[in-house]
């Protein structure tokens, strides 16, 4: 008998509830008074009542929602000090002295004061360096194991398929393959070993919670938390995909279910989706995490707490999300609405996660870390990799040192909090760098002379900023400017019970429940870009973004483009880096830019069925397609070919750089089904390389393919490996080669 299960045979219907519910708001658990910290009635109460606790979410948030900063919330001593309170407590003071596990957010780095913000997920995703993201989430996860933290939550497998949904900045791709790949970094970052069995290793791991389950950006309109119409293939080509790869391949502790209904019927209290298909066709071990609030939605007219609380677990819910309605679940089995023994299963995965994690036997209570010049770095180098140049007109970025003063302008420029993304913890001034910062800082090496200023608002229209901007502009040599949209709540929002964002911040145009009708960039910064361009000088625009824009009327207007997305606390100097030609934009865009919003969704892989892409009035819907992305300089690609080894492939060749700077180019490998009585994909990504090369120097490179590997979802209804004709088409900028052959 394992710990977990003696621990299970012991304990009582209410001590087992209590280890399914996360009910707790984590930063009302504690108040801080002049240096003193105290753990307040709520957690005691909560205690009490379970006599123990499974988890606490959110102890170390400090955000606008929390309501923490740094006056309020937790640094990392006091953080640890915390964590270790409420620890010994629960061994004090229940029956059978169960450890919680902490939980927290860590969509890009953790959501607590001191913790670094990275790059979002859409901005990393442009990347295509999945190991380089493996190696910041280690820090990232170092920095949770600094202050006692044992679980994080992070969305990996959502597919950002309609940038209308305000979430789309945490969404790595459209592509399921290269989401799946960014979703094995990332456990591979917090987790550090490939389906570990030896449960002792996972103790200095952080385990993560996989968001969100499933089809959460697809929902009708882009509508966060909307309805999903979706086909069978569909749903399991694109949407379970990822995690389907890494269920076979990778240690998953939890996944959390979505918002929406598939079909009618919520994923919550689906029964086909968690249970038949996630536990039996997809042998997940693991366990299912409700999101926030969520089991609230599960009662209606007709259906009590007590009746959803037995519907959601029996559907395949174990642990729930601040809501009141898994803490009525020891009703439901007094009743005979649910059996113990479902109950048992739901508890025991719980107890196995603790187990694994090392809360049971001698985990540490933390585990001391400081960041490196190393790490600093790696952060730095994903940051730079994850932008994409999108237009350089005449070569003329790199900035050249006859510019000698610029203008930095645009309603991102000054704030820090514009380029960091949805679910950021509360910054100081100082903890980061804006991009006129590190574009002035940048320009002294080089002697030369930067004005600034915000020149427009994020929607708001101030004729006042652009008669500033105008006047500033006349008397410099180029115009730098930042444009897009901002996630950046603040003091004055209003939340939902389940946080996202109900009204308050202006400047907040993305992010959770922010969707939007139209993608196209607000008419207050167009107007900025076409006032400038009447000047005549050179315009090099800067996308900061958590979603594609629409900007076709206003591009003939730039003489360069990049698109950073939200690039982070780094974000400021790696730009100037990349303007300055320090650094070199190897980006390549990871979800296509469309022409329109009425032609969304839009994207590359779509079925090759005999229609018309073009539209009568507007032409092909596709501005800067899926895997795009131009450099400073210029690689050549030669002596392709594909060769078959027994069951494998292999795409072999030669690249070079032939231009004068230092870059990186991606080779991407695509196949195009063609037999059988399905409609298949007009083309799918099925594996990449990343291949940085000085100025001169030639790789010859080898990409191995398993015809394995190639799912799809069969006339037999079953997702497996597909047999038959396909045609392997190998990509890089300015190369295309194809072979049709058959697996």
């Amino acid at each position: 008998m394992t710990v977990s299960e003696k621990l299970l045979s012991e304990m009582t219907l209410l001590e087992k509830v209590g280890q399914l519910n996360q009910r707790l708001y984590g930063w009302q658990i504690y108040e801080k008074k002049n240096g003193l910290i105290r753990l307040t009635d709520n957690f005691y109460q909560e205690v009490q009542k379970f006599q123990g606790l499974g988890f606490i979410y959110g102890l170390l948030r400090a955000d606008p929602w929390s309501g923490k900063n740094t006056k309020t919330g937790l640094n990392v001593e006091e953080a640890r000090e915390t964590t270790q309170k409420i620890q010994q407590f629960l061994k004090k003071e229940t029956r059978l002295e169960i450890p919680v596990i902490f939980s927290e957010e860590c969509p890009h780095g953790h959501q607590a004061i001191t913790a670094t913000t990275m790059p979002v997920n859409y901005t990393v995703g442009n990347s295509w360096n999945p190991s380089l993201y493996q190696k910041v989430q280690q820090i990232v996860a170092k920095e949770m194991l600094n202050v006692g933290v044992h679980m994080g939550l992070i969305s990996t497998i959502d597919v950002g398929r309609d940038p209308r949904w305000g979430r789309t900045e945490e969404c790595f791709s459209e592509d399921p393959f290269l989401i799946s790949m960014y979703t094995q970094a990332a456990l591979k970052g917090f987790q550090r070993k490939i389906k570990n069995k030896n449960l002792a290793e996972f103790a200095e791991a952080i385990g993560l919670v996989l968001k969100h389950f499933t089809c959460q950006g697809m929902s009708i309109g882009g509508h966060n938390a909307g309805p999903v119409n979706i086909g069978i293939r569909e749903l399991w080509e694109i949407y379970l995909a990822p995690l389907f790869k890494n269920i076979r391949e990778e240690e998953i502790f939890a996944v959390m279910a979505a918002y929406n209904d598939i079909d009618g019927v919520p994923c919550h209290g689906n029964y086909k989706l968690l249970t038949e298909l996630l536990r039996e066709k997809m042998k997940f071990e693991g366990f299912v995490m409700a999101d926030g609030c969520a089991l609230d939605r599960l009662v209606t007219l007709d259906r009590d707490q007590i009746q959803a609380s037995a519907w959601a677990l029996q559907s395949g819910v174990d642990v729930s999300l601040w809501d009141q309605v898994f803490p009525r679940l020891t009703e439901a089995v007094e009743c005979g609405q649910i059996n113990i023994e479902k109950l048992d299963e739901s508890v025991l995965r719980v107890l196995k996660t603790k187990e694994k994690l090392g809360l049971l036997t001698e985990r540490a209570p933390f585990i001391a870390y400081e960041k490196t010049n190393d790490d600093e770095e790696n952060i730095k180098k994903l940051t730079a990799e994850s932008v994409v140049l999108l237009k350089n007109r005449q070569e003329y970025l790199p900035l050249k040192q006859n510019n000698q003063k610029i203008l930095v302008v645009g309603p991102h420029c000054l704030n820090i909090y514009h380029q960091l993304g949805d679910y950021t913890p509360y910054k100081s001034r100082d903890a980061g760098v804006t991009i006129a910062e590190g574009i002035r800082r940048k320009a002294q090496e080089f002697g030369q002379e930067v004005v600034v200023c915000q020149g427009s608002h994020m929607t708001d229209e101030s004729d006042e900023l652009l008669q500033e901007a105008l006047c500033l502009a006349s008397e410099v040599d180029v115009i730098v400017v930042t444009l897009g949209g901002s996630s950046a709540r603040d003091f004055t929002t209003t939340f939902d019970d389940n946080g996202a964002a109900l009204s308050g911040s202006n400047d907040m145009n993305c992010g959770e429940n922010m969707d939007l009708m139209s993608i196209e960039l607000p008419y207050v910064q167009q107007k900025l870009v076409k006032s400038l361009a009447l000047l005549k000088k050179p315009l090099v625009g800067i996308l900061i973004q958590g979603r594609p824009h629409i900007f076709n009327e206003i591009e003939p207007l730039f003489t360069s483009i990049l698109l950073a997305g939200y690039p982070g606390e780094y974000g400021g100097e790696v730009l100037a880096d990349l303007l300055y030609g320090v650094r070199n934009p190897s980006g390549k865009l990871a979800m296509t830019i469309p022409k329109s919003t009425g032609a969304l969704p839009v994207y590359y892989n779509y079925r090759d069925t005999s229609f018309q892409e073009v539209y009568a009035d507007e032409g092909h819907p596709v501005a800067y397609p899926f895997g795009f992305g131009l450099s400073f300089t210029r690689f050549s690609i030669s002596n392709v070919a594909i060769l078959r080894d027994g069951h494998f492939l292999t795409v072999r060749g030669r690249i070079m750089n032939i231009g004068q700077y230092f870059g990186s180019e991606t080779i991407q490998i695509y196949i195009r089904k063609g037999s059988g009585n399905l409609v298949h994909r007009v083309k799918e990504l099925i594996a990449f390389k990343k291949i940085a090369l000085e100025s001169g120097e030639s790789y010859d490179f080898e990409i191995l393919l398993n015809p394995d590997e190639w799912y799809f979802y069969s006339e037999k209804n079953e997702f497996e490996p597909y047999h038959g004709k396909v045609k392997i088409i190998v990509e890089a900028s300015d190369f295309s080669f194809e072979k049709r052959l058959e697996v």
